[in-house]
């Protein structure tokens, strides 16, 4: 049973350098995430109104969640509205209903 008398034995501290940060790693030159603002979270849900009517339908905060990188989006899509649709229409009003979108987004925490 050798392999107990090597657990036995103090361990002989090496001569050897070691790396611990090495330039060629391959998540050496990641830049860093960086999260979303507001406003460039306010300019994405807006981009998504596709058809101009000033509301975000189901289909059009799912594709802006998307955007963001999210990966539940249709989830994403039902919790905004469930967050941020105060009058029960099943649309976000950009107008009145915007802000509370683009806070409940926010906390998600998405990054850039």
């Amino acid at each position: 049973m050798r392999w107990i008398n090597d657990v036995d034995q103090p361990e002989v501290p090496s001569t050897e350098p070691r790396v611990v940060d090495h330039p060629f790693r391959p998540d050496h030159h990641k830049k860093a995430r960086m999260p979303y603002t507001e406003e460039q979270i306010r300019k994405v849900f807006k981009s998504f109104d596709k058809n101009r009517d000033g509301q975000l339908s189901k289909a059009e905060p799912e594709a802006a969640f998307a955007k963001l990188g999210a990966i539940w989006t249709s989830v994403r899509a039902w919790l905004s509205l469930w967050h941020a649709d105060d009058n029960g229409d099943d649309f976000i009003s950009l107008d009145n209903e915007l802000d509370k979108l683009v806070d409940y987004a926010l906390k998600l925490g998405y990054t850039l």
